[in-house]
């Protein structure tokens, strides 16, 4: 979107072919799209950061005669100021700090204490006020909602998941990352492809399901660490369910509920959910680096997918001579 173009560090993320893993599989091409720097951060989520923050904040002070910063900013000096909260496993929460920060506000960050001690820091460093809970992902969301109350004070949630009475905000998310796909759309030509996607939640999934229901030809699987595949467990089950989830390496997917509005399209357009261990995760991410391609546990799971999608029963259509893979690498190392 036009609005994503306006912010600092602004640039079209690259498209990295990997031949050799496209001969591995029998497909015409696999390519990666590399999230590992966008707008000034290692990962994809301030596309989804940036543009609910404008809209939960123009919301609030009045649009703005143009989507940009500039003129948010300008709208909101001189009103009373608000402070931005958001729970998070890492590069979500990191992404929300910036915004507040280019707008000059305040941020509050509620972090699981699971998440690497260096990803905290490195939300700190963005001047965010960091409150590091004894809980998991889903409580830390509860605990978030629970702090901002309604949407009438001074504390405004800007939250990367949805659960009933909680889904406007999502969606701007979810919109937000469009760009994503707008770009690799253009990238590729208007060929179409099949999207392998990295799923915490889902919101990026989500993302990725209604471009394939704009776009007749793509289709979508998404990966999730062994230890939290609440996704594939729902896809499974054919509806929402909540899973117990445990440590692993892919901090930034381990989440036991599907985000209530991503769900449903979830159901409806994947192809098929995978899980891989956080073992196959680091030989992926190891292959990538090989390639000249930075990526983390969460960004490598699309590749370490593979594999899974390959030895599957029913996956042949999936995987057919003419076509085209996309990995996402959604975040750096960490």
């Amino acid at each position: 979107m036009s609005f994503h173009r306006h912010l600092p560090s602004y640039a079209v993320t690259p498209l990295h072919d990997l031949p050799s893993v496209a001969a591995d599989l029998g497909v015409a091409r696999v390519a990666v799209k590399d999230e590992s720097s966008r707008l000034g951060l290692p990962a994809f989520k301030m596309l989804g950061a940036s543009w609910a923050a404008y809209r939960v904040l123009a919301a609030r002070y009045g649009e703005p005669e143009e989507p940009t910063l500039q003129a948010l900013r300008a709208r909101i000096e001189g009103n009373a100021p608000v402070t931005l909260v958001t729970a998070t496993d890492g590069n979500h929460g990191r992404a929300v700090a910036r915004m507040a920060s280019y707008l000059g506000l305040d941020a509050i960050v509620l972090i699981p204490d699971v998440v690497s001690k260096a990803a905290i820091q490195a939300i700190r460093d963005e001047d965010a006020d960091v409150r590091v809970l004894a809980d998991d992902y889903d409580a830390t969301v509860q605990a978030a909602a629970d702090l901002c109350g309604d949407a009438t004070g001074d504390l405004l949630l800007v939250q990367d998941t949805s659960w009933p009475g909680y889904e406007t905000v999502p969606q701007w998310i979810v919109d937000g990352y469009a760009t994503l796909f707008e770009e690799a759309l253009a990238q590729l030509g208007g060929t179409s492809a099949l999207l392998v996607v990295p799923a915490g939640v889902g919101s990026l999934a989500h993302a990725a399901a209604l471009h394939c229901q704009r776009n007749p030809g793509w289709r979508v699987v998404t990966v999730e660490p062994e230890a939290a595949p609440c996704i594939a467990a729902s896809l499974a089950a054919g509806r929402s369910v909540t899973i117990r989830t445990s440590t692993t390496t892919m901090a930034g997917l381990n989440c036991g509920t599907p985000s209530s509005l991503a769900f449903p399209d979830l159901l409806a357009t994947l192809d098929g959910g995978i899980w891989v261990t956080d073992a196959e995760a680091a030989k992926a991410s190891a292959r990538l680096a090989e390639a000249g391609i930075d990526s983390g546990s969460c960004g490598a799971a699309s590749l370490a997918a593979l594999q899974h999608l390959k030895d599957a029963e029913g996956t042949e259509h999936l995987l057919t001579t003419d076509r085209t893979v996309v990995l996402l690498n959604t975040e750096a190392t960490r």
